[in-house]
């Protein structure tokens, strides 16, 4: 699995400060199987729909994008996203939002991040912060495999069993890297050849992070 990381800052671009957001994100991304480069800053607005082409160009499987998704003027990574989107999928940003409210941060609701579907690369937007970042993270881990499996084609059904629906058990992750899915899509979460085809996938127990921050930049 293959990520990228753009991060939309005017005073981090310009080397005012380093940022901090963007390698947390890449951190995670590693953490949970990707490979990933170093985060690429750039200006808020056209700049970020250009990083956003360049990085679709290579065809990752998902993107996560850091800052802009606030109420300043200068504040259009979501606008720059929805130009590159073919659909979105509103839950993704839904539930990023929903996180920090629930851990009493009211100003999550004024985040104006996206998700949605590029291709068939998935763009999140999150907020520009550490907390947000962390928090984003927290929201994507138990969904982003799954996510990733689906828009290859994989059904993950109730019994446990995978099912590709177009009949072929090779993903996008095989067409593209010539692996195979070990029997449960593409990040390699296969069960071994004497598990019972019922038995569900083990779930890891997850840290929650900080709670999500509205971006500043």
């Amino acid at each position: 699995m293959r990520a990228k990381v753009i991060v939309a800052s005017n005073r981090a671009s310009a080397g005012v400060y380093e940022d901090r957001g963007g390698p947390i994100l890449v951190e995670g991304l590693r953490a949970l199987g990707f490979e990933v480069g170093d985060p690429h800053v750039v200006p808020d607005g056209e700049p970020v729909h250009e990083a956003l082409t360049a990085a679709l160009a290579d065809d990752p499987d998902v993107i996560l994008t850091s800052g802009g998704t606030g109420l300043t003027a200068g504040d259009l990574t979501p606008e720059m996203t929805r130009r590159v989107l073919d659909r979105e999928v509103p839950g993704v940003a839904e539930a990023i939002r929903a996180y920090g409210l629930a851990k009493g941060v009211p100003a999550a609701m004024l985040s104006r991040g996206l998700a949605g579907l590029a291709g068939r690369t998935l763009v999140v937007n999150l907020p520009g912060t550490r907390g947000g970042c962390r928090d984003g993270l927290a929201v994507l881990e138990p969904v982003l495999q799954h996510a990733i499996d689906q828009v290859a084609g994989v059904d993950h059904s109730a019994s446990g069993t995978d099912q590709v629906e177009s009949g072929a058990h090779v993903g996008r992750g095989a067409e593209r890297h010539g692996h195979g899915h070990g029997g449960h899509g593409r990040g390699g979460h296969g069960r071994g050849p004497d598990a019972s085809p019922s038995e569900p996938a083990p779930r890891r127990e997850r840290d929650r992070p900080d709670a999500l921050r509205v971006d500043t930049d």
